[in-house]
């Protein structure tokens, strides 16, 4: 009884790894994920869809070094701030894998914060030579007086916490909290 069944199956297996192999056809979903961590403007105004799509993909584990190193700050900081375990990007890292849905969606979330900053000061004045993401890894360490002198960097760790410091740069941009 398990002869046939195992032989049955065989047949499939070799099928599904040859799918994958199969050049992919052009679309959003295929473009969202060629996306690049660092490409922070195009993260930030990606089209809800296309950044789900991208979340479900996964980010590449190695792209948590990226923009470590793009906002100038530590691996291991970074991890913190994102509340992402250490041990796990480090394997998946070497291991070339990528992160869950979860843990893509806040490294996601922290990219599309430069991307908010860096479309905030292009649409305020002259954005060269600025840059955004040593200016928001700076900005997120710093007491902040519309969180009662909290961090922005401690709601980093929760997509609500990311989405609550997006707005707060926003009402900074607009003076409501100059």
């Amino acid at each position: 009884m398990n002869a046939p069944t195992t032989s049955a199956r065989r047949p499939a297996r070799k099928a599904a790894v040859r799918v994958p192999a199969k050049p992919v056809a052009s679309s959003r979903a295929a473009k969202a994920h060629a996306t690049k961590i660092n490409d922070y403007l195009t993260l930030y105004h990606a089209p809800p869809l296309e950044r789900i799509s991208f979340i479900k993909h996964g980010v590449d584990a190695y792209d948590v070094y990226v923009l470590a190193r793009n906002m100038g700050t530590s691996q291991d900081n970074l991890m913190v701030t994102l509340g992402l375990p250490r041990s796990t990007i480090i394997r998946k890292a070497k291991g070339k894998a990528r992160l869950s849905a979860e843990q893509s969606e806040r490294v996601i979330g922290m990219a599309r914060l430069v991307g908010q900053v860096e479309a905030m000061v292009a649409e305020s004045g002259n954005p060269e030579g600025f840059d955004a993401a040593h200016w928001v890894n700076e900005w997120l360490d710093q007491p902040n007086p519309a969180l009662d002198q909290r961090r922005p960097a401690e709601f980093m760790d929760t997509v609500a916490g990311q989405e609550f410091v997006a707005a707060l740069l926003a009402k900074a941009q607009s003076g409501a909290y100059a």
